[in-house]
């Protein structure tokens, strides 16, 4: 896909592309055009009792060493999800990407969860809603555990406002140890259907009570 086709990408493109299955992506911050992806193996983490937070996590989570909020600094995550990092030069989040999502992100559609030490944003992911499905698009950590917290977060939310699938487009070491496995196109196709077809949308609870929702699922109460 050529830079001059992204005029023709619009908000509204990119929530029928995630309603087909398919999702950009870059091939480096620098890179001025787009690919389209089906992948024919797709990770899902789970968001029911599936989901698995190991012990270290759950004693982390515990101590709150983090305030984690919603929608509250979206440019400000993306952006650093663009940045490099140290275990990753470069990532797939061009210019083109960091526009369209906030475009998502007016209209509704794209989230971010954010962890803060002393005001100071440590931490968080990004992603798309639609129906009762999140499209885990990219996450950053700048201090120990605040990506993996936010997921966490993202995962209390999800139950809390009855989303059901929580993509997250590829299989990595890192999110492994989350429960997150993998399933066919066919299956994934399958799954997706059901979810965006379903009337939810993110309604956060409030701090104390979405604090004790993570413990919750974390299984550190």
């Amino acid at each position: 896909m050529s830079n001059r086709s992204f005029y023709r990408i619009t908000p509204d493109v990119l929530l029928r592309a995630y309603a087909a299955g398919i999702f950009p992506m870059a091939e480096s911050a620098e890179a001025t055009e787009l690919r389209w992806f089906d992948p024919p193996i797709r990770a899902i983490i789970p968001v029911d009792e599936q989901f698995h937070v190991p012990r270290s996590l759950r004693r982390t989570i515990r101590k709150h060493p983090y305030t984690i909020t919603f929608d509250t600094a979206f440019d400000k995550v993306i952006r650093a999800c663009a940045a490099p990092q140290r275990e990753r030069e470069t990532t797939w989040i061009n210019r083109t990407i960091i526009d369209l999502y906030t475009g998502l992100y007016r209209r509704g559609h794209a989230h971010a969860i954010e962890a803060w030490d002393n005001g100071e944003l440590v931490g968080g992911l990004y992603g798309v809603s639609l129906g009762a499905a999140f499209f885990g698009e990219s996450m950053f950590s700048l201090k120990t555990d605040a990506s993996k917290i936010a997921l966490v977060y993202l995962v209390a939310l999800m139950r809390h406002c009855n989303f059901t699938l929580l993509d997250t487009q590829f299989q990595t070491e890192h999110l492994a140890q989350f429960g997150t496995h993998e399933v066919t196109r066919v299956n994934y196709h399958h799954m997706l259907a059901g979810a965006v077809d379903k009337r939810v949308r993110f309604v956060r609870p409030e701090a104390a009570e979405w604090d004790r929702l993570a413990l919750q699922v974390a299984g550190a109460t």
